[in-house]
């Protein structure tokens, strides 16, 4: 029988066949040995052990599209990744980390800043700008005054979408909002260290109407950049892209050479500086990562 995995917890994989239902399975041990570990979203093959209990096995994970590290999930078609636009403040650094990782696994990101209602328009129109040339679409949510939900809805159609973002940005509020039945736990913010307890442990796809889903995940408080050489990190900052080649060196990493294009381009506006500023700190840790 062949279904998807919807929940994976503590070994054990929940599996949703079309016209069959849920089955509770655990995994082959051949998986371990080949080193290979299913994840949610995971097209599989299960047989089935007790159809009374509705329990089974996975015995083969079919070819996935794509496989996301962080958040662990497989086969998605977009990212909706979630950061609050004040309380906690947002952390552009990891933001940008978490972009990076996404451009390079050429897997498409749309930005939401949920907690709209707490700024005022000069700095949601400060975010769009930051933005701009990064390739993402940015929206604005409250899922306290239920605001931009039909936006997100519309962003979502047709689509497997996976939300990411840090814990007490408003993740499960908003999913609560997309699928009520999903009852998703919330989490209040801890006041005295200003950042969300992880309130959502496991990943779990939620089915938003025909053909659309939304994969609810853990939330991430750090990101590394190690998997690449500096000299790819320029390629995963799309608001590079029209300046390349415009530099006076052919190989130009942006951050030190004279006649730089896309330091031109930053001295003019056209690229936001906090996005630069990012590079340059992710490409010196990419830099350091050879002396170890």
């Amino acid at each position: 029988m062949e279904g998807r995995i919807v929940k994976g917890i503590a070994g054990f994989y929940y599996v949703y066949s079309e016209g069959a239902g849920l089955y509770e399975c655990k995994a082959k041990g051949i998986f371990r040995k080949e080193g290979q570990k299913p994840l949610v979203g995971d097209w599989v093959k299960i047989d089935v052990i007790d159809e009374a209990k509705r329990e089974g096995s996975v015995v083969r994970i079919l070819p996935r599209k794509n496989e996301l590290i962080r958040p662990a999930v497989a086969n998605v078609d977009q990212v909706l990744v979630i950061f609050a636009i004040a309380k906690p403040k947002p952390n552009l650094n990891l933001l940008d980390r978490f972009l990076v990782a996404m451009q390079r696994q050429q897997v498409p990101c749309v930005i939401c800043f949920n907690k709209a209602d707490l700024v005022d328009e000069t700095e949601r129109q400060r975010m769009q700008e930051i933005y701009r040339g990064s390739g993402c679409r940015v929206l604005f949510s409250s899922a306290k005054e239920k605001n931009g939900i039909e936006q997100i809805r519309e962003v979502l159609r047709g689509k497997t979408t996976t939300v990411a973002g840090p814990s007490g940005v408003g993740k499960s509020s908003l999913v609560n909002l997309l699928v009520p039945d999903a009852e998703m736990e919330t989490g209040e913010i801890s006041q005295k260290i200003d950042r969300g307890r992880h309130t959502t442990r496991h990943s779990e796809v939620l089915r938003i109407e025909d053909n659309t889903y939304i994969f609810d995940t853990p939330g991430f408080s750090s990101l590394m950049v190690w998997e690449m050489e500096k000299e790819e990190l320029k390629d995963c900052f799309p608001e590079f892209f029209p300046y390349e080649g415009n530099c006076r060196f052919q190989i130009c990493t942006h951050t030190h050479e004279p006649d730089c294009a896309v330091k031109l381009a930053l001295a003019d506006g056209e690229i936001g500086k906090e996005r630069y500023q990012n590079y340059l700190e992710m490409y010196e840790e990419l830099k350091k990562k050879r002396r170890y």
